[in-house]
């Protein structure tokens, strides 16, 4: 076993309980495994798909370090701050250098924030590159509606019971490598009843044919014992990005569509709990063909004691295009000792995994005149085992 891997975590566990005059907050997963046939392992994604299932199929060292430091108090309260995250990732079966091919260390985060402003009704200013409205599907780990970007805002301007944000920004990740102007307005805590809460975003991506989104998510409490996520999106040209700026060279005719729908549930007497999510997404291209996606999953565990449960996942993608329809189905089971507690977001958490996947003929004639080196090559299924632990404070 690699021990600077379990140095790493335990650090890291240490530190998140720390007294500093920082105030630090933080994720990390660290782990190892390997495939059937003794070779690292090697994660199972549906060729061309935005996200994939996680649970046993995670194959790199990963953590985020957050801190923020108050510089100023001001007499009406309100306080000046500086934020910065620390980002590391290293692949599996890497030297654990997190640089060059093996992964990277990064300031991924590092803007000033002036807080709870009396003259904005307890608005914030800030300025800087920020991870900023990120909403995600955890047991995908998808960022379907991300406004992170480097740029600045006004966020949280309360009026008659709403939350007004805007954003303006020029790089909304470290892989853009053009500046484009984006713009970002979004409405949220539109009350529908006492138990639905409507948030609304729309975005303006500054390129040669203008391109934009809009997202409408629709948040419903006390459904089994969790919550509903409902989500449609849809955006034309560089805005086909879907809260991402897509494309520079995109055409207005070049559409996206998405629906999301997503529920965390634990049943009455807390020996179950789990998440499901069900997605389609429609894209719609001038000059190539147009491509549909289907995602359906759920996570499901099963709690034996107080801080031991097992843990059971089934994915399926679809990407249908053309003449091909490529398909690849990953289900995992993992028994979890969770320190805190064994709902569905407890952290930490221990997991022994194993993970069978398997894909239709289209996805491997794909993957396989990509990738001529991996550890399932010419094959139509594979399977991986291994530990992996991971935190967040």
């Amino acid at each position: 076993m690699n021990k600077p891997i379990w140095i790493m975590g335990a650090t890291t566990l240490i530190l998140s309980n720390a007294v500093s005059a920082l105030d630090i907050n933080g994720y990390f997963r660290t782990g190892i495994g390997s495939s059937d046939n003794g070779q690292t392992q090697e994660c199972f994604q549906l060729t061309g798909a935005p996200s994939k299932y996680r649970l046993g199929n995670e194959c790199e060292q990963y953590g985020e370090l957050t801190a923020k430091q108050n510089l100023i108090s001001l007499k009406d309260n309100s306080t000046i701050s500086i934020n910065g995250m620390l980002q590391l990732y290293n692949q599996y079966g890497k030297s654990l250098s997190f640089s060059g091919e093996d992964g990277f260390t990064r300031l991924n985060q590092i803007y000033l924030n002036w807080e709870n402003i009396s003259y904005l009704n307890g608005a914030n200013i800030w300025a800087g590159r920020r991870y900023y409205n990120r909403n995600d599907i955890n047991m995908s780990d998808f960022y379907y509606w991300n406004q992170s970007a480097t740029g600045f805002g006004i966020d949280d301007y309360k009026i008659n019971g709403l939350s007004l944000s805007y954003a303006f920004s020029r790089k909304d990740n470290v892989f853009q490598e053009k500046y484009i102007n984006r713009h970002d307005v979004t409405v949220k805590d539109i009350d529908i009843n006492n138990n639905n809460k409507l948030n609304v975003g729309v975005s303006i991506v500054d390129t040669e044919h203008t391109g934009w989104d809009f997202t409408v998510q629709n948040v419903t409490t006390n459904v089994f014992n969790g919550k509903n996520t409902f989500v449609v999106q849809y955006g034309e040209g560089s805005g086909t990005g879907l809260s991402y700026t897509g494309s520079p060279d995109a055409d207005r005719d070049d559409s996206s569509f998405r629906v999301i729908d997503v529920i965390d549930w634990a049943s009455e007497n807390k020996k179950f709990n789990g998440q499901t999510e069900l997605l389609y997404q429609k894209n719609k291209f001038k000059n190539q063909e147009d491509t549909e996606w289907y995602s359906v999953g759920s996570r499901l565990a099963y709690v034996v004691q107080d801080h031991f449960k097992i843990s059971t996942e089934v994915g399926y993608d679809q990407i249908k295009g053309g003449d091909q329809n490529r398909n690849l189905t990953k289900l995992t089971i993992a028994p979890t000792w969770s320190l805190k507690g064994t709902g569905f977001y407890d952290r930490p958490e221990l997991r022994f995994y194993y993970t069978y996947a398997f894909w239709n003929s289209d996805e491997q004639k794909l993957r396989d005149s990509l990738n001529t080196d991996s550890a399932f090559y010419q094959l139509s299924h594979g399977s991986n085992f291994g530990v992996q632990l991971e935190h967040w404070w």
